[in-house]
C-alpha cells in the first residue's frame, strides 16, 4: 500500500512544475496544455498564433503575455465594448494586437514602452492584421505622460479599459494616476499580480532574483487595490495573474 501511495506522489509530483517561476500557475503542465490546445489555439486567430511565434524565439520571451491571457483579454474586451484604451508595457505586442483585433474599426489604443525596438518587432505583424491604425506608441516612461495626462481634466475618465503589464515597483505609481483617466465602470487590469506564485512562497523558496526583488512591490499593491474604496476587484490566476479593477466613483 506504502508503495502505491509513493508511487501516485511521484507521478503527481511530475506533472507539477519544479521551480517557482513558471509563466502559468496551474500545478500540472498537461492541465495547462489541454487549456490550451483544446480552448486557446483552435480559436487563436492567425496573426496573433504568428506574433506568438515569433516572440518565442525572442530571449526575453518570458515577458510575452501567455495566449490563454490574451484570449481572455480579446473577449474580455469585446464584453465591455472597449472603444479607447490604454496599455503600459507591450513588449512585441501580443496583448496589444488581442486588444486592436477586439476593439472597433475607430477604437483607439495608447501603448506606451521604453523599448521600440521590441515593439517593431511585432509591428509587421500587426499591420498585416489591418489594425495598426488603432494604436498610438509612445517610447519612454509612461509616468510623464501621465502626469500631463491628468493635469489636464478632459482626459479624466476617457479611457474604457487600461492593461498594465510593466515595472512592478511603479505599479502602485501607475494606479495613483490611471484611476482618474479610466471612466466610472471601466477597467483597469493589473497583469502578474500572482508574480510567479511568489506571493505565497516561503522565505527561503528557490526564487530567480528578479521574482525575489520584484515580489514586495506586487504584495504591496495587492494590499492597496484590496483596501481601495473607489474600486471593485477580481484576481485571477490567468496567466502569471491578473487583477481586474472596476472604478465604481
Amino acid at each position: 500500500m506504502a508503495s502505491t501511495n509513493n508511487a501516485q506522489e511521484n507521478q503527481n509530483q511530475a506533472g507539477r512544475h519544479q521551480e517557482v517561476g513558471h509563466k502559468s500557475l496551474l500545478q500540472s503542465d498537461a492541465l495547462y496544455q489541454y487549456i490550451l490546445e483544446t480552448s486557446v489555439y483552435p480559436r487563436e486567430p492567425e496573426s496573433m498564433k504568428e506574433l506568438r511565434e515569433l516572440t518565442a524565439k525572442h530571449p526575453w520571451n518570458i515577458m510575452t503575455t501567455s495566449a490563454d491571457e490574451g484570449q481572455f483579454l480579446n473577449m474580455l474586451l469585446k464584453l465591455i465594448n472597449a472603444k479607447k484604451t490604454m496599455e503600459i508595457g507591450v513588449y512585441t505586442g501580443y496583448s496589444l494586437l488581442a486588444t486592436a483585433l477586439a476593439l472597433p474599426e475607430d477604437g483607439q489604443i495608447l501603448a506606451m514602452d521604453i523599448n521600440r525596438e521590441n515593439y517593431e518587432l511585432g509591428l509587421p505583424v500587426i499591420e498585416k492584421a489591418g489594425v495598426a491604425h488603432k494604436i498610438e506608441f509612445k517610447e519612454g516612461p509612461a509616468l510623464p505622460v501621465l502626469d500631463e495626462m491628468v493635469a489636464d481634466e478632459k482626459n479624466h475618465g476617457s479611457y474604457d479599459f487600461i492593461f498594465v503589464d510593466a515595472d512592478k515597483d511603479n505599479y502602485i505609481n501607475y494606479h495613483k494616476r490611471l484611476i482618474d483617466l479610466v471612466k466610472v465602470g471601466g477597467l483597469i487590469g493589473y497583469d502578474n499580480t500572482l508574480w510567479n506564485g511568489s506571493v505565497v512562497a516561503p522565505p527561503d523558496a528557490p526564487l530567480r532574483k528578479y521574482v525575489r526583488y520584484y515580489r514586495d512591490f506586487v504584495l504591496e499593491l495587492n494590499k492597496a487595490l484590496a483596501a481601495d474604496p473607489r474600486i471593485e476587484i477580481c484576481m485571477l490566476p490567468v496567466g502569471d495573474g491578473i487583477t481586474l479593477c472596476r472604478r465604481i466613483n
